[in-house]
């Protein structure tokens, strides 16, 4: 199967690697979901910020270097909302989607890809493009009663 190009209007931010950062991502992608035309409330962008959230905190958490920043992407396409967390770090690889196992019961962490493996639809470790680091990429499927939020040019406005 080919994959679908990706659409625009995507967004590209690059955050600091703090917990500040990671909360600035979570609140991008609801501001440019609600841009978009998905309400706050809506499972879209309720799965959407928790992804975001997950990736950004463990960019911060695993991925950081001094003087480095982390990068959220996002777009939506056809397929639904694809979101990528790119960090710098090289060394320090998350497990892939199928490696991924649950912590001990009492583990105070360890959850997070356990919650994007849940909410998105597919997800990949993939190496950052420019190197060094990787790249985390998510998509989070729309159902259906959004089919019609989609447009690809929702900019542009036909005069009567």
């Amino acid at each position: 199967m080919t994959a679908l190009p990706v659409i625009t209007p995507t967004l590209v931010q690059r955050l600091s690697s703090t917990p500040r950062g990671a909360r600035l991502a979570r609140r991008l992608a609801v501001a440019q979901l609600d841009g978009w035309g998905y309400p706050h409330d809506s499972e879209t962008t309720e799965a959407v910020a928790l992804v975001v959230a997950e990736l950004a905190a463990n960019a911060v958490t695993h991925g950081r270097v001094p003087g480095r920043d982390f990068e959220l992407r996002l777009a939506r396409d056809a397929d639904g909302i694809r979101i990528e967390v790119s960090d710098t770090r090289s060394e320090c690889q998350p497990p892939s989607p199928g490696d991924v196992t649950p912590p001990s019961r009492l583990a105070e962490s360890g959850r997070g890809l356990l919650l994007v493996d849940a909410v998105a639809r597919c997800w990949e470790v993939v190496d950052r493009v420019p190197p060094p680091g990787k790249t985390v990429r998510a998509l989070v499927a729309v159902p259906a009663s959004f089919e019609n939020v989609f447009d690809p040019a929702p900019n542009i406005h036909s005069r009567a």
